[in-house]
């Protein structure tokens, strides 16, 4: 799968692709977008869940660690910067199989998210590999 024009903030969204992590970096970089890479390799559970995420997303200090401190620092101007965002959620396999119920309120914030942004013509992608 191709992945699409990251500049386009009116598709950005939530989206499979399992292709090489270096077309999600290249594909960002053209948009001028900033990168994150959130690695769930070791993402067992809610608390290493929110580990992972606060550490690929360079959350602030002050996160809560809880899916709503999640849902209002994505939609926090201070934390996305003046451009939009290419996120990349890498080994999430795991974790989506293991914890469905979460699996899809992290989705659902993340689509949120990209709404948000998107109604504000700041590109806001997910990319689940």
């Amino acid at each position: 799968m191709k992945l699409p024009d990251l500049a386009r903030y009116d598709d950005a969204r939530v989206l499979d692709y399992h292709g090489h992590a270096d077309a999600v970096v290249a594909a960002a970089r053209e948009a001028g977008l900033r990168y994150l890479d959130v690695d769930l390799s070791h993402a067992d559970d809610r608390a290493t869940l929110f580990a992972a995420l606060r550490n690929g997303l360079e959350l602030p200090d002050y996160f809560g660690n809880n899916f709503d401190a999640l849902a209002d620092v994505l939609e926090d101007r201070d934390w996305l910067g003046k451009h939009g965002i290419a996120i990349r959620l890498a080994h999430a396999s795991h974790y989506r199989r293991t914890h469905p119920n979460e699996w899809r309120t992290l989705e659902d914030i993340f689509a949120e998210a990209a709404t948000f942004w998107r109604d504000r013509h700041v590109a806001f992608w997910v990319v689940v590999s």
